[in-house]
């Protein structure tokens, strides 16, 4: 998951970030594929071809296949956006920045799931399939928990002591944990339910339905949950509720996961090779041996000091990228109007990947990442002075076009930064990976960049709050220090005015570092390009 567009991990594969697609940080790069195919099944391949092998049926005719996958990665993507939509709503009934740095850990499952990845691999029942044994029991735990929190979701949003927030953080963590299995799962499966020669589509699949899948759960959750926009654009007669609720949302979503999981389970056999579909072969690597392999990467000198720098690279991103949304909320920009400003920027997520890979293919891609990195740095202050003009901008209740006008140019101009540092980046995973292990070598780099967008985010929110000074107006004697003399000071007929806002303290803090970062770090960062090919291979016993 960034963490949203302009409002978490923007998603969230940083993804990964609320309102939008899904942020590149976020996206997955089929992950579960820890073995590499053997060379006598290259050989195979190759001696099929030479004796004259079947005609290439083509997209055709695996149609069906592509559906599915397609399908499955929609569904992956419903509680993803789901989860980037609460921040929002929590937002709307004025939690605290603790709590929104709290409910920010259910967007680690997916920098995690290298911990348990190599167990989807490599423990299943034959008979019933490899990946169905994960997918089946994944998914219907999805639906299950989606019909609980139908009935109960209301009430813990709306308990006496406001949002009941750990619960609220336990079940959807459950749920971003189950989804990622369950990525993990049709990773795996996509690369042998389609034929060799149409095996590239499986990312596709990936990251079209995914985005689809976020795109429903969170922008357009938001929009029809929302009475503002429903009354505006969808119905004559106003009401004071949206078109749907986040409780009948959760029933439909849920039903949904549990009736075609029945279905595929009973209809869907895995690795059924049809007269003229060769299917890529699977092979199984040992789960002692998958981690011992992880930690012999991690400990070659090279690769420990890049993992230090991934980690460590995004610290003065994070004030833009997890509270400028939630900030401009604060503000009175409606959650929706944030959501649906994700929409124009499809075309761009699309269209940059393209133009920035023609500069990332050469020797160096990690010089683009060092020229893109102060841009972004920049863009961060600009948040913030968007953040401090808002309010002054509200007329009647409302913003003006020009305002949302300006709010996207900021986040496009966010977008083309944040693509720029990401191809780079996965340009020099691809270039570095050893191509023994390439699949277990790129997907703990991933993995590495993926958590070290995460933790600056949670750490930027829960620091939210203490950086913010409050005084009391009204009432002598009394303070702002605290919740509790918060409340204290309002029953004494006061009012808490922030006289410094924290968010402004860390956009401040983070460029700083971010610019001591860039100029000791980055040139470091740039100076393992001019590493020999060798430093970066891996001897595998």
């Amino acid at each position: 998951m960034e963490s949203s567009n302009l409002i978490r991990h923007m998603n969230g594969r940083q993804r990964k970030q609320v309102g939008g697609t899904l942020p590149p940080e976020n996206m997955n790069d089929m992950e579960s594929d820890f073995s590499e195919p053997g060379i006598e099944d290259e050989r195979e391949q190759g001696s099929l071809l030479l004796r004259g092998s079947p005609r290439r049926s083509g997209i055709r005719g695996e149609l069906g296949n592509v559906s599915l996958l397609l399908f499955l990665y929609v569904l992956q993507g419903i509680p993803l956006g789901l989860g980037g939509s609460i921040p929002l709503i929590l937002q709307s009934k004025n939690v605290s920045y603790k709590d929104q740095a709290f409910f920010s850990f259910v967007f680690w499952p997916f920098s995690l799931k290298l911990l348990w990845a190599p167990l989807v691999d490599a423990l299943y029942f034959s008979r019933f399939g490899r990946r169905k044994s994960w997918l089946v029991p994944t998914q219907y735990l999805l639906g299950l928990f989606m019909l609980y929190l139908s009935a109960k979701v209301d009430s813990l949003l709306q308990s006496k002591g406001g949002p009941d927030v750990v619960t609220l953080t336990a079940v959807f963590f459950m749920l971003a944990f189950l989804a990622a299995t369950q990525d993990i799962a049709v990773d795996g499966w996509a690369l042998t339910m389609l034929s060799r020669e149409n095996v590239g589509y499986a990312s596709t699949c990936n990251s079209v339905g995914q985005t689809a899948g976020y795109f429903l759960g969170n922008v357009l959750f938001l929009a029809l949950e929302s009475p503002d926009f429903c009354n505006r654009y969808l119905r004559i007669v106003p009401k004071d509720t949206g078109i749907v609720t986040l409780s009948d949302f959760l029933f439909f979503w849920g039903v949904v996961f549990l009736i075609s999981t029945t279905l595929l389970a009973i209809f869907k056999r895995e690795n059924v090779r049809g007269r003229r579909t060769t299917t890529t072969p699977e092979e199984t690597q040992g789960v002692m041996e998958t981690y011992k392999l992880l930690l012999s990467i991690i400990k070659m000198p090279t690769v420990f000091t890049f993992c230090l720098l991934l980690l460590t690279a995004k610290m003065g991103f994070s004030a833009a990228d997890a509270v400028t949304g939630l900030k401009l909320m604060e503000a009175g920009v409606p959650k929706e109007q944030l959501a649906l400003l994700a929409v124009p920027m499809v075309p761009l997520q699309i269209f940059l990947p393209v133009v920035i890979s023609r500069y990332t293919a050469g020797p160096r891609p990690l010089d683009i990442f060092y020229k893109a990195f102060p841009f972004r740095l920049l863009i961060g202050l600009e948040f913030a002075l968007l953040v401090w003009w808002t309010p002054s901008v509200k007329q009647e209740g409302a913003f003006p076009v020009y305002y949302y006008a300006v709010v996207l140019l900021s986040y496009a101009l966010h977008q083309v930064a944040l693509y720029s540092m990401y191809v780079a980046c996965m340009a020099f995973h691809a270039k570095v990976s050893d191509p023994l292990i390439g699949g277990t070598y790129m997907t703990l780099l991933n993995t590495v960049t993926n958590l070290g967008g995460n933790w600056p985010s949670t750490v930027a929110l829960w620091l939210v709050d203490p950086l913010t000074s409050k005084e009391c107006q009204g009432a002598a004697g009394q303070s702002c220090g605290s919740s509790e003399e918060a409340l204290l000071c309002v029953k004494e007929g006061g009012v808490c005015v922030t006289t410094l806002d924290g968010y402004y303290v860390e956009s401040v803090v983070c460029v700083v570092m971010g610019l001591a970062w860039w100029v000791w770090l980055g040139k470091k960062m740039r100076r393992l390009q001019e590493q020999s090919p060798a430093a970066w291979k891996c001897r595998v016993n």
